[in-house]
């Protein structure tokens, strides 16, 4: 991913008002991201816990979305859960489910999209073996690098296309 300005991120987001999006928490540290080894920039908002962001290169733009998450329930130690985007098991409460306001007049009728990712929303780093998931070990896969961050993509890119697509009854 391109290293993108805070004008860029307020910009992108597909599901909240311009007024939102002005208010919102940036990452910290935003110059100083390992932009290489991300495909998506996703962080949680220090100030909400229960909210967190995520903004992809889609076309020649961004595509920004802001994101609840479920309440958390507490879960065993010694079961597993799996992210939906980039399937690295983490234990305990390493996945939530994040729910999008799907965008336009669905999103303003209170219509939305959810799916489980890693909870720091730290996909990329993870599928690059860059951050290590808490207690588990990624699965052994006969898929490479480089078609395990395709798959990451293109499941990422399926959520998006969900938050974006007008829902018809």
């Amino acid at each position: 991913m391109r290293p993108i300005s805070e004008s860029d991120i307020r910009g992108s987001f597909v599901n909240c008002s311009k007024g939102e999006a002005r208010k919102l928490h940036l990452p910290r540290g935003l110059a100083d991201l390992p932009w290489d080894d991300l495909d998506f920039l996703g962080w949680r908002d220090q100030g909400a816990p229960d909210r967190g962001y995520l903004i992809a290169e889609r076309g020649d733009g961004l595509i920004g979305v802001t994101l609840r998450v479920a309440s958390e329930n507490r879960r065993s130690l010694v079961k597993t859960t799996v992210c939906s985007l980039c399937l690295t098991s983490h234990a305990g409460s390493g996945v939530s489910l994040f729910a999008a306001r799907r965008a336009g007049a669905a999103g303003r009728d209170g219509n939305t999209v959810g799916t489980y990712i890693c909870g720091d929303l730290a996909c990329p780093l993870y599928v690059r073996g860059k951050k290590k998931s808490a207690l588990v070990t990624r699965f052994t896969e006969s898929l490479s690098i480089e078609e395990q961050v395709d798959r990451m993509r293109t499941n990422l890119d399926a959520f998006l296309d969900e938050v974006v697509r007008e829902k018809t009854t």
